[in-house]
């Protein structure tokens, strides 16, 4: 500031007023024009660290995750969340455990330790998260995550994965179909059960009476995971097996589209597919590209910044009720569902 005062001829004050955009109506606007242009060349950026020992805000979110900085699938929800932050003047701050338990309490102290304005906590995947041992005062959010049991301690935002799975089946009932298999994972038991209910909560309301022997069960929801369970439902005569199938991700979708095919099973035409989560580079790169459902992980990090700041904005006085929202799950079409063919 002194060196721009000197450069200027004007007092150290009125760059000060400046600088703080406290100026209007104190200091003549041209000057304060000469003096913006003069700090831009020096490359003069305020101290926020020492605006925040006035405001008691560092306009910082912290987030911690478990390997969701890592893997593609769910990073969107970070680009979602520091889109947010950005575009109300916050940073961002991440740290990232790879997963492991015992680094999740040594992160949240060193976000704690530089005054973050709140929290938020995200997972790779719908499971139920325990709130972080903070001050009651530090706002936290749980981003793809929800409090356990009767817990609730903290907001939290999933996917609404009933009703999406809901809306998969429904997609291939209103194509003609009426067999229609469901391929589920059994390492994910939230997912599972949701997913699950929705699927036959959609047959219930078209009134097809369910088919236990539609229903197969992969471990887990890699491709290959999905292979057996593919073979189990698709190796049988024509009348027995599905003319269409739900799965419960895009990979275990990619395993049915590799047993169809050595099969002799046309897609969509002996067989229609709806997938979820809408990995790209899975759904896109498969032949015909794959039907499914989207998991709104960019909007759930954009959801997550906006409760933290409607708790720490100094206008809301009180702080909001507590929220538990389920974003929902829009069907992304693409070329994998077609009416069942009429039989010889």
């Amino acid at each position: 500031m002194k060196d721009i005062a000197a450069q200027l001829g004007v007092s150290v004050s009125s760059v000060s007023l400046v600088l703080n955009d406290r100026d209007a109506g104190r200091v003549n606007r041209d000057t304060a024009g000469r003096i913006r242009e003069l700090a831009s060349t020096f490359g003069y950026v305020p101290n926020q660290l020492a605006r925040s020992l006035k405001s008691q805000q560092t306009r910082t979110i912290g987030l911690v995750s478990d390997r969701v900085a890592t893997v593609p699938f769910s990073s969107a929800m970070l680009a979602g969340a520091q889109e947010a932050a950005w575009r109300h003047g916050y940073v961002l701050m991440l740290v990232d455990t790879g997963g492991n338990d015992d680094l999740q309490t040594p992160a949240v102290q060193t976000l704690l330790q530089r005054n973050v304005d709140g929290l938020i906590v995200a997972t790779t995947y719908h499971r139920t998260v325990e709130r972080p041992q903070v001050p009651m005062t530090t706002p936290v959010v749980l981003l793809d995550g929800r409090p356990d049991g009767d817990d609730q301690s903290a907001d939290f935002v999933v996917p609404d994965e009933e009703r999406g799975a809901f809306d998969a089946v429904t997609h291939l009932i209103e194509a003609g179909h009426r067999r229609i298999g469901f391929c589920t994972v059994s390492a994910y038991p939230i997912a599972d059960a949701l997913r699950t209910k929705g699927y036959l909560r959609a047959l219930e309301a078209a009134r097809i009476t369910p088919d236990p022997d539609l229903l197969v069960t992969a471990t887990d929801a890699a491709t290959a995971d999905g292979v057996a369970p593919a073979r189990a439902l698709l190796d049988r005569p024509m009348g027995s097996r599905p003319t269409a199938v739900f799965c419960f991700g895009d990979q275990i979708a990619m395993g049915f589209y590799q047993v169809a095919r050595s099969l002799g099973l046309a897609i969509p035409a002996d067989l229609s597919i709806v997938g979820f989560d809408n990995q790209e580079f899975v759904a896109e790169a498969l032949h015909p590209g794959l039907t499914t459902m989207q998991l709104p992980h960019r909007a759930m990090g954009e959801w997550a910044v906006e409760r933290i700041l409607a708790q720490i904005a100094p206008s809301a006085g009180s702080r909001p009720d507590l929220v538990g929202f389920r974003m929902h799950c829009p069907i992304v079409i693409r070329s994998s569902v077609a009416p069942p063919r009429d039989p010889p």
